[in-house]
């Protein structure tokens, strides 16, 4: 099949094209801006793009189809084209369910946890050597891509989104999968530029769960109220099972897990994370593998990259890199991170970045997120927010929002690098959590520091 990819650049685009690469289709693809690591992952398939930017004569009637990025806007010129020749276009998860149709489809949805989740799946899986198809949302150890196709396997992995598809496809992406199997991590308020309130957000899980394949089952969270709701009241018929975080400790900075054979030490660390392997360990169960080869198996789970990932550690000091930006995440993680090592002084950073967080109004939804931090900076751009349309926000409204009176604002990306460096770092914790660069900030240079 000739496919071409509008927006190949993205994380998921281009992890799509090198796994449809790989089985054999013919790819090409546009984008008018294309960044590592993705750039150099295509141009070593000869899939980049000899130059950027939007070409109407590459789409033809030759082409099987067409799969449009998030990031291509409605008026794309090859996009008209491709609707003016009457082209097959799909949006990534149509695409992916067009792939999937004929296989056992598991579905890991929730506002918190999906990516951890699916790794963990997937990790499990790979230890016990049962091959499935897969697409999830971070880069994994051991995988070479993001996403895996082929025709013999029988089940396939998906990491559901709730945010939408495409410019032309409204619809939110995990609603397009019709899960056999799915699970449900939790729901806190996101994405309010598509979602304005939080009952249109629940909404779109409600749709989900109703939507599961007759006969399947839903795994979900039974300490989030909201989700236990939905779950209840579904008319779907459909097989439920509930799951809460297991029993664990912390002793001297290991993290012991309670097993039917007693405690087991493990990588990751946090309630957050112990909660979304509960979740894991219900869905591999599903897929044929015992509770204790599961327990064998996530024993040496690491995390997903950008998933509270370790980028330094000294005698004194430990450096955590954190995606998370949320509310509900920044509170899990910072409140991981001191439970981790109490006898440590938390230094935890937050940019604002999204959206949501740079929303004068949602702001209000971080109320006591980095009260676990001894020490917390705050960092965002007022060019970010105006690249974005959004109402000026201010440094006080930003303090006020947290109500912390211990938060530094920073607006400025050097000023706040300095504060960074001149801390004390010793016998300290430095939790660094975004999903940006603090304007630019580099992480190696902490390394270095440490070293």
């Amino acid at each position: 099949m000739k496919i071409h990819f509008i927006a190949i650049g993205g994380s998921a685009m281009h992890n799509l094209a090198l796994a449809l690469h790989h089985k054999g289709y013919e790819i090409t693809g546009s984008d008018d801006a294309i960044f590592e690591p993705s750039k150099s992952r295509l141009e070593a398939k000869g899939l980049l793009p000899e130059e950027m930017g939007w070409f109407s004569e590459k789409i033809h009637s030759d082409l099987d189809a067409v799969i449009l990025g998030m990031h291509a806007k409605a008026d794309n010129p090859e996009l008209l084209r491709a609707q003016e020749l009457n082209l097959k276009i799909y949006s990534y998860p149509e695409f992916l369910f067009e792939q999937s149709k004929y296989k056992t489809r598991v579905v890991i949805g929730g506002s918190h946890g999906k990516t951890t989740i699916t790794s963990m799946i997937l990790h499990v899986l790979d230890y016990h050597d049962k091959e499935v198809d897969f697409m999830v949302g971070a880069q994994l150890e051991g995988f070479d891509r993001m996403v895996h196709l082929t025709e013999e396997n029988d089940f396939i992995v998906l990491e559901g989104d709730e945010y939408l598809s495409s410019a032309i496809d409204r619809r939110p992406k995990f609603h397009l999968y019709q899960p056999n199997i799915a699970l449900v991590s939790g729901i806190a308020w996101d994405h309010i530029n598509v979602f304005p309130t939080f009952e249109n957000y629940l909404e779109q899980f409600q749709i989900f769960v109703d939507g599961i394949v007759k006969g399947g089952s839903i795994t979900y969270n039974e300490e989030d109220p909201e989700l236990v709701g939905i779950v209840e009241t579904t008319e779907n018929t459909i097989r439920k099972f509930p799951y809460q975080t297991p029993d664990y400790r912390v002793e001297d900075g290991v993290t012991l897990l309670d097993t039917p054979d007693g405690e087991m030490p493990i990588e990751i660390f946090g309630k957050h994370n112990l909660s979304n392997l509960a979740g894991a360990k219900w869905i591999c169960q599903q897929m044929g593998i015992d509770e204790a080869d599961f327990y064998e198996a996530i024993a040496s789970f690491k995390g997903a990259s950008k998933r509270m990932e370790k980028i330094a550690e000294s005698n004194e000091t430990v450096v955590y890199k954190d995606f998370a930006h949320s509310p509900s995440k920044v509170g899990a993680t910072t409140k991981a991170v001191k439970e981790q090592y109490p006898n440590r002084k938390l230094i935890a950073c937050l940019e604002l970045h999204t959206y949501s967080s740079l929303n004068a109004e949602f702001l209000q939804e971080y109320k006591g997120t980095l009260d676990a931090a001894d020490e917390a900076l705050v960092f965002y751009s007022p060019e970010a927010v105006k690249i974005k349309r959004l109402a000026e926000v201010t440094a006080n409204q930003i303090s006020d929002a947290f109500e912390n009176p211990n938060i530094r604002v920073f607006t400025d990306s050097n000023a706040f690098r300095e504060h960074l460096f001149q801390l004390n770092l010793n016998n300290s914790a430095l939790l660094l959590m975004s999903s940006g660069n603090y304007g630019g900030l580099d992480f190696q240079e902490i390394k270095k520091r440490l070293n």
